[in-house]
């Protein structure tokens, strides 16, 4: 089992930043690709961003690219999603994934998810 738990959501002004955190437990946290969806009321989950087990690679949703960045520390058992100029269509709950190995569809775990709300 893997342990997720997200933290540094919050409100902010559109244009403004955020940095989220997601720290995992109860494995070998660099056997494991990390990525970060999200889930805005009345819509279905999106992919936002991933990373690989050694940072090496990430992936980002158009909608988020140039503005969004993901980053891990092993060292740590943590991956960040840092997010900058927010707009109020980045309004969702977050969520952290972890997928064994490599990233792909249907990760293995999920965090509970942090909620970020920028208001229009």
């Amino acid at each position: 089992q893997v342990q997720l738990v997200e933290s540094g959501g919050g409100l902010v002004q559109a244009g403004g930043s955020l940095r989220l955190s997601c720290a995992a437990s109860g494995r070998t946290f660099s056997n494991y690709a990390m990525g970060w969806f999200r889930q805005a009321p009345g819509k279905e989950r999106e992919f936002v961003a991933a990373i690989t087990r050694s940072g090496g690679n990430t992936y980002y949703a158009e909608s988020v690219k140039g503005r969004f960045t993901i980053s891990r520390d092993n060292a740590k058992n943590t991956v960040y999603l840092q997010m900058n100029n927010l707009k109020p269509e980045d309004t969702a709950v977050y969520y952290c994934a972890a997928r064994l190995m490599s990233w792909g569809v249907n990760p293995n775990y999920w965090g509970q998810g942090t909620q970020v709300t920028v208001p229009s």
